[in-house]
């Protein structure tokens, strides 16, 4: 079978060595006899794999010891409802959302259920350009418990790169498309959290990175008890059985990742790769990309055609080249390229090259 490099935006591309590793496991994991998918999640075994993976993914953040690790339910959006029923203690009390676009406004949404987020529009459009206000210009309230925000919003291809740095404000990130693509400050958040069908793993599980002090807010009210984030940790995010398939493919990347180098090194590689696809890109007259330079997404990769017409034609012919995930979210189309870690730069070379036959073909 001819190669085929996966751009999709989610569930993303895994690393080929994890994926060798986990076919050559699958009916015999751990000299056990059986998959990890059939083995009881209180075995030995099992928890002896959620302790590495614990302690493997807070070697690659230099995660303090201050901080608790879950491996949750429910994709990001469980955590658009978690995160104010597990901090708030009224219907109104004061928090900000910041708006930066899809992902940031469908938490604010959500919250509006427990509350009345304030939502801070700073995201901009000028000169064609879409671009974000820096942080230090973020009208943020003097009285608000949290500030919520998405550092890389994969659908419109926008990032911000300053971390915030607000003392007296509970910071809550978004990270689902950047976590572990590079280091990050964790102590400058309370929580941080994480789908894991991008840089993770597979989708089903969710890391959460919470400020050990979180845990100890009194609630507005009672809370599901598997969105309840005390409950989690008390329980090592065992309190129902977790997906474990998905936390087992999780600990494989981590180990992934830390043969790479770590994350300084993971970085560097998706700076490459995306510098290389944005320079095709901007060395174009058949191709644009929307995004201000300063703002430009390391994932997550929009570019659209002059030619409108030829979208289609370019998704049928990219995918006989053996490119495939490339068709642009709905609501913006075009084209999206997702650069996670585990996209080589391999890959990006051989978009790169039929882009540019495909141009010279329909110029």
């Amino acid at each position: 079978m001819n190669k085929i490099f996966n751009f999709s935006a989610g569930p993303s591309t895994l690393p080929e060595q994890v994926l060798r590793q986990v076919k050559k496991e699958l009916y015999n994991w751990d000299n056990m006899g059986v998959s990890v998918m059939e083995i009881s999640h209180r075995s030995t075994e099992f928890l002896q794999l959620m302790q590495n993976a614990k302690q493997d993914i807070c070697d690659l953040l230099n995660i303090p010891e201050t901080y608790e690790v879950l491996f949750c339910h429910g994709g990001a959006r469980a955590q658009f409802s978690a995160i104010p029923m597990n901090l708030l203690k009224t219907s109104s009390d004061n928090v900000d959302y910041i708006n930066t676009g899809y992902w940031a406004y469908s938490a604010a949404i959500e919250a509006k259920k427990y509350c009345d987020p304030r939502i801070i529009n700073v995201s901009n459009k000028k000169n064609g350009l879409y671009n974000i206000q820096s942080i230090s210009k973020w009208d943020i309230s003097t009285n608000s418990i949290y500030v919520h925000y998405c550092p890389n919003e994969t659908i419109d291809g926008t990032a911000i790169y300053e971390t915030p740095n607000f003392s007296d404000k509970i910071v809550i990130a978004d990270c689902s498309s950047t976590l572990l693509s590079r280091p990050i400050n964790i102590s400058r958040f309370g929580i941080i959290y994480a789908a894991a069908q991008k840089n993770i793993g597979i989708s089903g599980l969710t890391v959460v990175i919470i400020r050990k002090d979180l845990l100890q807010i009194p609630h507005r009210k009672k809370i599901p008890s598997i969105l309840n984030y005390k409950i989690l940790a008390d329980n090592y995010s065992m309190f129902n059985t977790p997906v474990t398939m998905s936390w087992y493919i999780a600990s494989l990347i981590f180990k992934w990742l830390k043969k790479q180098g770590g994350l300084k090194k993971i970085n560097e590689r998706n700076q490459e790769k995306s510098d290389f696809l944005y320079n095709a890109i901007d060395s174009s007259d058949f191709y644009y990309n929307n995004v201000d330079l300063s703002n430009r997404s390391c994932m997550n990769v929009p570019f659209f055609l002059k030619n409108n017409n030829l979208n289609n034609l370019f998704l049928k012919e990219s995918t006989c080249f053996g490119l495939r995930g490339l068709q642009g979210h709905r609501i913006v189309g075009g084209m999206r390229a997702s650069l996670y870690n585990a996209m080589t730069l391999e890959g990006v070379q051989k978009l790169v090259e039929f882009m540019k036959l495909f141009s010279e073909k329909y110029s």
